[in-house]
């Protein structure tokens, strides 16, 4: 066999089962969704093509508008909440401003190792009735029969969990910030402190420009994230009460293999991904506007 021959096989062999599985776990899945966006079927009989009528009613559903606004709030406390939160700590460590900075790291990072649903199950014991939550509010409060109702409000119910995926995710982004700061050279912090620059000015003018191509990357990885939240959602509040805490993914979810509509489920999978293709193309189009590269 020609040498190009054995180099080329040699590839194919690494390359291969991996396109495949890539194949069969993403690509498949994907068309087979988009196809029976347009139909109408419930996992078993006869897949009845309707065209767009599935996408016609999803614009006139106002649960799909209740997810879609939660998603969209949600991806605003994780650009403008996780990640400039994020790069402050991780620049806190950087420059040793806190004592015990290890262990400081280690509190912080530590809710991301714990699993979505004990956290979530953590974070319903703290706003139940008797948690501790609602035992500081009445102290502070002086009401005695205080209980949390904001999750009976349609547009805050959101809130509380916007408040634990800033808990949970900001130590993420904060060890990604950590690692790319320690490459840069001590000696330009020093240089910017010798010709008088505060730490605020170091940060905002050295620092955030610097870091401009990593905040890009987070963003990515924090929209796409935001767009695809189920877990804690689900095991927090399953979207209740009344869907003022639903996203798309567990309306998805919801209604694909709870109500066993697998046309109207498979349609709004695709519409998550839309979003989610759309949302990097502004985030892309940002960076480039204000060159962040």
């Amino acid at each position: 066999m020609h040498y190009s021959s054995q180099k080329r096989l040699s590839y194919l062999s690494f390359v291969l089962p991996a396109f495949i599985i890539f194949i069969s776990v993403i690509i498949f899945p994907l068309l087979f969704s988009f196809v029976l966006g347009f139909t109408q079927w419930r996992g078993y009989g006869e897949m009845r093509f309707i065209g767009l009528d599935n996408y016609v009613r999803m614009f006139h559903d106002p649960v799909f508008f209740i997810g879609l606004r939660n998603n969209v709030m949600i991806v605003l406390v994780s650009v403008f909440g996780q990640i400039p939160l994020g790069l402050l700590l991780a620049y806190m460590l950087y420059r040793k401003m806190v004592s015990k900075g290890d262990i400081f790291e280690v509190l912080i990072f530590l809710p991301i190792t714990i699993s979505s649903v004990i956290i979530a199950q953590l974070w319903n014991r703290i706003f139940s009735p008797v948690g501790i939550f609602t035992a500081f509010m009445r102290m502070l409060t002086g009401n005695q029969d205080y209980i949390m109702t904001i999750v009976e409000n349609k547009n805050f119910a959101i809130v509380p969990i916007m408040f634990v995926l800033l808990w949970q995710h900001t130590s993420l982004f904060m060890v990604i910030f950590l690692a790319n700061l320690q490459r840069i050279p001590n000696s330009m912090i020093e240089a910017a402190r010798l010709e008088g620059a505060s730490e605020g000015n170091i940060f905002l003018r050295l620092i955030v420009p610097m870091m401009g191509y990593v905040i890009f990357i987070n963003s990515v990885l924090a929209i796409s994230g935001s767009f695809k939240s189920f877990d804690l959602i689900y095991s927090m509040t399953g979207g209740g009460p009344a869907h003022y805490t639903t996203v798309i993914a567990v309306y998805m979810y919801n209604t694909t293999f709870v109500h066993q509509n697998y046309g109207y489920g498979s349609s709004l999978s695709i519409i998550i991904i839309v979003f989610i293709v759309l949302s990097l193309l502004l985030t892309r189009a940002v960076t480039k506007f204000f060159k962040v590269e």
